[in-house]
């Protein structure tokens, strides 16, 4: 815990070192590609092994009672001596052993092709190198709430509460990020996003885009005529529009997501005990590794090629390093989970209707991290809970004041919004301002923006859509 704390302290004044990079990106990691991160390594690193039930039966009697033991080790020896030549080609012309920034190109390549597949979230990132610092934590706390299509779905003004932000700053980092590839991204909803992407192309302001602006649920109907009359067009310049509309976007993310949809898989799970809840890491399939004694005795030994030996040493050096990290990685998550199920007991027993206004800023200070180390730490990851499959950061919520002075979470607004429309008569649905009216009544007072935004997160049409004649 803290080496993650000293990683998040030294980012604000320095780059990282190599060892920290890895850190943070295990850290950054969910588990399905933490097993990918894990057996990247393994294939790069021979002096790691993973313990299995029958090695831990089996090892000490492999070399202490096996006849041939001497011819095994000459074997793994032999092995290692492969690795080496193949790993390093230049090694034989190298008198002083040292790696050249090739061979550290190369097994830096190994390590990253694994799992840097560019994911939405690391391609958004990498776009922000040359950001101030405290504005790269800004980009990745924005890049790690995008969805699976590239929006932002959560207000600014929640997710700056969340991080403990003041809402200008994260505004003005957001509309740097809209400038990203691809097009579109970051985009609160569908018109928004097709109107940055023909704003990229200079057409921000032309046919296409007040159509989109104005005309959406008309244009989705194919009434094209509708909206030649109201905008005083020639109903060719509108369905030329639409075409123009149709070769856009609807989904940035859509390059980045996965070929193959595997479903997804829990970093943690919460399991009923007693009276009250306990977190677990999932751990299936992943590896139990250490490093093998047998490449330690080499190392302790005498009589090796001198330069193999300093090869075994840099790779020992690099397994410790990796194991170090992965442990950092599940102490943290592990103790977060922990202050979620605390602090949002009672939405385990009951659901979305307990959920707490909660922010990161508090998780922080409970566990001992900086704020951007568990924005970092939650980001892209899910627990499984007895209420079902959710986001980590679904959990942090910020809160309105409830007229009797209590807090109630974000989340808890748009359930109220969500039955109110489930009990509104379809011959007079309820407008915003009507919802506003209701959810004040309530002791509620949301702004009327406020509830248009929820509304369009809860999918839910405009009242006027939503009439019965």
């Amino acid at each position: 815990m803290a080496g993650m704390e000293l990683i998040a302290g030294i980012a604000q004044q320095q780059s990282l070192s190599p060892q920290m990079q890895q850190s943070l990106q295990l850290l950054q990691t969910p588990v399905a590609e933490l097993r990918q991160l894990v057996a990247a390594e393994m294939a790069s690193n021979p002096v790691l092994e993973e313990v299995t039930q029958a090695l831990e039966k089996t090892e000490s009697q492999e070399f202490d009672e096996n006849p041939d033991s001497d011819n095994l080790r000459d074997l793994r020896i032999s092995s290692l001596q492969e690795e080496w030549r193949d790993y390093m080609p230049q090694a034989a012309s190298n008198s002083s052993g040292s790696f050249t920034k090739d061979d550290e190109d190369r097994r830096r390549y190994l390590f990253d092709s694994q799992v840097s597949r560019a994911t939405l979230r690391e391609a958004v990132i990498a776009q922000a190198a040359g950001f101030p610092e405290s504005e790269r934590d800004l980009v990745e706390a924005i890049a790690g709430n995008l969805d699976h299509d590239g929006y932002l779905r959560i207000l600014p003004g929640d997710l700056a509460a969340t991080i403990n932000v003041p809402e200008h700053e994260l505004e003005t980092v957001l509309q740097k990020i809209k400038q990203f590839e691809p097009p579109g991204i970051a985009a609160f909803d569908l018109t928004e996003c097709l109107c940055l992407q023909l704003s990229r192309r200079g057409e921000g302001n032309g046919l296409a885009a007040r159509i989109l602006r104005h005309h959406l649920q008309q244009l989705a109907r194919h009434r094209f005529e509708e909206i030649a009359k109201e905008i005083r067009v020639p109903l060719a310049d509108v369905a030329a529009a639409a075409r123009h509309i149709a070769t856009l976007e609807p989904k940035p993310g859509r390059p980045f997501a996965e070929a193959d949809e595997q479903g997804v898989i829990p970093d943690l799970i919460v399991i009923p005990e007693g009276d009250g809840f306990v977190v677990r890491l999932n751990e299936d399939d992943l590896p139990r590794l250490r490093i093998s004694s047998e490449y330690k005795d080499m190392l302790a030994g005498r009589g090796e090629n001198e330069e193999l030996l300093l090869y075994l040493r840099d790779k020992i050096r690099g397994a410790r390093v990796f194991l170090r990290s992965l442990q950092q990685r599940q102490q943290t998550l592990l103790a977060i989970g922990n202050q979620i199920v605390e602090r949002q007991e009672e939405f385990f027993h009951r659901g979305a209707e307990a959920l707490r206004p909660l922010i990161m800023a508090q998780i922080a200070d409970a566990v001992g991290l900086h704020v951007t180390t568990i924005s970092r730490a939650v980001s892209g990851k899910y627990m499984e809970t007895p209420q079902g499959l959710f986001e980590m950061r679904y959990f942090f919520t910020p809160g309105f004041q409830n007229s009797d002075g209590t807090s109630v979470s974000n989340e808890m607004v748009k359930e109220a919004i969500r039955d109110l429309v489930e009990r509104e008569k379809s011959k007079m649905p309820l407008s915003d301002q009507d919802i506003v009216t209701r959810l004040s009544e309530r002791g509620l007072k949301v702004a009327r923006r406020t509830i248009a935004k929820y509304r369009e997160q809860l999918g839910i049409l405009p009242s006027h859509l939503r009439k019965s004649y």
